[in-house]
């Protein structure tokens, strides 16, 4: 195992059995493209042989950080040893960087195929530092490579190697969800998008009681949506973009989610300003529940649910039949709203704007749809949200907030 810095080499060597053994040095300058030539050799008698973890295959043929890690933007790591250890199996890489800087990782154990590598890496980039979040299914050794770029910058260069020994593995159905970008949590990608200030900085949430909201700071032309995804989905009724609901303030914006089912999903975040009609992915958040939630779903949200709507009452997406629900929601602009079930209910506006009153919910099956008119001429309702009537107690329907 061979460590380069700008001074010292240092190579570790493991023979594979007992014997004798010649170790032969190659060099070149740093800066040359000629090929390596021979420096010296070694003789080394290895009289027992070290029976451990085979180590993994190394292509870019030195460990630790390159010697020009500095000129590639890498000031300080979190870790300094070219040798980690994951003892249960997790591990957590910073590094501090003098320049924005994009990262790819690579991580790669004999029992590790490509898929589930990527289930075992999020990674986060923030203005001065880049994150590593690593999970080790497997008892052994792994390589993690470290690969990085200007923002402008076109290809992404071998910065770092890192041996990791895993001396417990991680439970296999607690690994990332597929699919990750390289901005998990807030960072560079966020802030470029107008969202400051978030109430989660850190790309993983964990929550046990199932359900979470993540705030930013946005400026008032910035629209967001979101998407929540789940490997393998077994009790979940509704699909799973009904649980969650997005609610833009006047100057933040609330993403809301409840969780149908434990497990670790992936909740992607996407924006869209005045200027573009398209949403564009921003960044991604992984969410850990592993104790047993079973929220109901959101309601069904329409395009007119913009900044400045906000439901109060009820907040679960799925109603009682034949029970009276309390409806509290404010619609900025409207001229009135009401409540479409079993009858027409016109809700009564209270002097701070928002919208009330009682609605009969009606029989198992039907919808029931908040819907408004913007204007005193326009005889039409337009439908915001909508929500589901079941049958059950209330128990079983759960309450979302």
């Amino acid at each position: 195992r061979m460590t380069v810095s700008e001074n010292n080499v240092t190579i570790k060597v493991t023979p594979p059995a007992k014997g004798l053994f010649n170790l032969m040095i190659f060099a070149r300058h740093a800066d040359s493209r000629d090929p390596y030539n021979w420096v010296c050799s070694y003789q080394i008698q290895c009289m027992e042989p070290h029976n451990g973890d085979k180590m993994p295959k190394n292509p870019f043929h030195f460990w630790g950080f390159h010697q020009k890690a500095r000129d590639f933007g890498i000031k300080e790591s979190s870790h300094k040893e070219d040798l980690l250890v994951a003892p249960q199996g997790t591990l957590l890489l910073t590094l501090q960087i003098s320049r924005p800087l994009l990262a790819v990782y690579e991580l790669v154990n004999k029992d590790l195929d490509a898929a589930m590598s990527k289930k075992c890496l999020a990674a986060q980039a923030e203005e001065e530092k880049l994150s590593c979040h690593v999970l080790c299914p497997f008892q052994g050794y792994y390589r993690l490579s470290v690969f990085v770029k200007d923002l402008g910058g076109t290809t992404f260069r071998n910065v770092a190697n890192f041996l990791i020994h895993c001396l417990r593995p991680i439970n296999q159905n607690e690994l990332f969800p597929s699919g990750l970008s390289m901005h998990c949590g807030s960072g560079i990608s966020s802030s470029s998008h107008g969202l400051s200030n978030p109430s989660h900085s850190v790309p993983i949430i964990t929550t046990k009681v199932g359900k979470c909201n993540i705030t930013f700071h946005t400026p008032a032309d910035i629209e967001v949506t979101a998407s929540l995804n789940k490997d393998k989905v077994t009790n979940a009724k509704y699909p799973l973009e009904k649980y969650v609901l997005v609610t833009h303030l006047r100057t933040k914006v609330s993403v809301c989610v409840v969780l149908p089912e434990s497990g670790v999903y992936k909740l992607g975040l996407f924006g869209r300003n005045k200027d573009h009609r398209d949403f564009v992915h921003i960044c991604d958040y992984i969410i850990r529940c592993f104790s047993n939630p079973s929220w109901p779903p959101f309601p069904r949200v329409y395009s007119l649910w913009r900044r400045g709507c906000v439901l109060l009452e009820p907040r679960t997406g799925v109603l009682q039949e034949q029970s009276w629900v309390r409806f509290r929601v404010k619609v900025p602009k409207a001229y009135q709203a009401v409540v479409l079930g079993q009858e027409k209910t016109v809700l009564q506006q209270t002097p701070n704007t928002i919208w009330e009153g009682d609605v009969f919910t009606g029989a198992a099956g039907t919808q029931v749809k908040l819907a408004a008119k913007f204007s005193q001429h326009c005889s039409s309702l337009e439908v915001i949200l909508a929500f589901e009537v079941e049958g059950g107690s209330p128990a079983s329907l759960g309450c979302a907030w």
